[in-house]
């Protein structure tokens, strides 16, 4: 009971702490054919920020990242080629992309939906190597428009039974919190099941995005 108490507390002060912040900023594309429609973000993870674009109920996740050739935190108006998810940095994919003669850049595209709630299951599509692209145009209003299409490389991914058991309430109230941080924020809070005590499936698949369209406010 104490548990439950805290845990309603906690949550409280959550939402009180991060309020959803209305913008501008919009994203559509059909996934599978299906439309999603959210507003996008940009998101530091790591040492690269990304475009990323959540809804919840399921909890989803698109994020995309475009590099070009000087910085990789400038985004130039142009083309940039879609290149493997797991292995985007590489000197053949940068090659590939100076060597065509029409290309900005390179860009990567990652997708996550939680198929099992909370947070037990998910369904996680990456970019890949198809010679896919993405355009964008940078407005002089401090918007970042694109659009883009691409076919994802689909993973399944399930909580490992370690994980849930010596995790406990604790890690069930941690998924808990994140649900709530990404719901009031509009941001995805470790959303992504690799390393995070999940065990991809066997089963593969292929997630296709098409008409993808957003606009960003970047300054």
């Amino acid at each position: 009971m104490k548990t439950l108490t805290l845990f309603a507390m906690l949550l409280a002060a959550i939402t009180t702490a991060f309020g959803q912040i209305a913008n501008d900023n919009t994203f559509n594309v059909q996934i599978d054919g299906k439309d999603y429609k959210t507003q996008p973000r940009r998101i530091r993870i790591g040492n690269f920020w990304w475009v990323t674009a959540n809804s919840i109920k399921p909890d989803q996740s698109i994020r995309i990242w475009l590099g070009n050739y000087a910085n990789k935190d400038i985004i130039e108006t142009g083309t940039y080629l879609i290149v493997d998810a797991d292995n985007p940095d590489t000197k053949e994919n940068w090659k590939k992309a100076q060597e065509a003669g029409n290309y900005k850049g390179i860009a990567v595209v990652k997708y996550v939906e939680e198929t099992r709630e909370p947070r037990m299951e998910y369904h996680v599509g990456k970019s890949l190597n198809n010679n896919e692209t993405i355009s964008v145009k940078m407005g002089t209003d401090g918007f970042l428009e694109a659009s883009f299409a691409c076919s994802l490389a689909g993973s399944y991914w399930k909580e490992k039974g370690t994980a849930t058991v010596f995790g406990g309430v604790g890690r069930l109230m941690s998924k808990m919190e994140d649900k709530v941080v990404t719901k009031t924020t509009g941001y995805d809070s470790d959303i992504d099941p690799e390393g995070n005590g999940y065990k991809k499936q066997s089963k593969t698949d292929t997630i296709v995005l098409s008409n993808g369209q957003f606009k960003l406010k970047m300054k």
